[in-house]
């Protein structure tokens, strides 16, 4: 029996990365899945953004861990779409209990040269579309009356300002006040609500050339090798980055029974990268 069996867990942007490592961790707990990701590009992005396979990929791994999953393409800055899509999983797999907004990517620009369009993607994603997440599922966990856990992925960034990236700045901290209203708003339901802060974790968000040119400047087709000092240098520990199970595994104590006393909480999960920089 895991944490988790008898749960419902809905995860967006679940298709690859972190999304992905939720799914798989929190079926491996014994949660069917409610599967939620965008799968088409943004204009703003500067890497390549999960796919209709990369989805299918997921639902292929949750099943083959004997678990149930709905997988649905929709956009998190649209709450019609959300709303179909909980409605789609819950008719399906009877319930709803963990909620996982976690839908996001990364551009750059610094400020003086931000655009309107570029500003506006980031926040409908990163910002609108944590709260559409949560305006979609929150009045049925309420209904259902067993209460629930709520985690929200935010970032180092929402606990510290890094330059050219002031929209994704803003929108990882405009979610960490959602968080703490929704804490206060949910406990006489004993919904929890709670936030994630990763630092550099290893998926294509942060191992892709943007990222690489960005830390090595000089090399002319930089890689993940020319990096990983700078990486390492940012921790504590003395690791350049976190695999996306890392967080995965913060994911699944917030959502259990292990922590149904922990709420409100900014939690980081960063290789000492909050205590080093404190």
């Amino acid at each position: 029996m895991g944490r988790l069996t008898g749960r419902v867990a809905l995860i967006t942007g679940a298709a690859r990365g972190q999304g992905r490592a939720h799914a798989v961790r929190l079926a491996t707990e014994g949660a069917d899945i409610i599967a939620i990701d965008l799968c088409e590009q943004l204009p703003g992005s500067p890497y390549e953004l999960a796919t209709a396979q990369d989805l299918a990929d997921t639902a292929k791994l949750v099943t083959e861990i004997g678990r149930r999953i709905v997988s649905v393409k929709a956009d998190v800055r649209k709450q019609a779409e959300l709303e179909a899509a909980v409605a789609e999983g819950t008719a399906a797999l009877g319930r709803l209990d963990v909620v996982v907004a976690n839908a996001g990517y990364l551009s750059f620009a610094s400020f003086v040269e931000m655009t309107d369009d570029l500003y506006h993607e980031m926040i409908d994603v990163q910002m609108h579309g944590m709260y559409y997440t949560c305006k979609a599922t929150v009045p049925y966990l309420i209904e259902q009356g067993t209460g629930g856990s709520i985690v929200i992925i935010s970032s180092i960034a929402g606990l510290r300002g890094f330059p050219n990236q002031v929209h994704y700045n803003m929108a990882k901290h405009a979610v960490v006040g959602l968080m703490r209203s929704l804490a206060n708003e949910l406990a006489p339901h004993f919904i929890r609500a709670n936030c994630v802060h990763p630092s550099s974790v290893n998926t294509k968000m942060t191992q892709n050339e943007v990222i690489w040119r960005l830390f090595a400047p000089d090399r002319p087709d930089p890689t993940a090798d020319d990096v990983r000092a700078a990486f390492t240098e940012l921790n504590l520990l003395p690791v350049p980055w976190l695999e996306a199970e890392d967080i995965a595994g913060a994911v699944a104590w917030l959502a259990s029974e292990d922590a149904r006393y922990v709420t409100g909480v900014t939690l980081p999960v960063d290789a000492g990268w909050t205590a080093k920089f404190n």
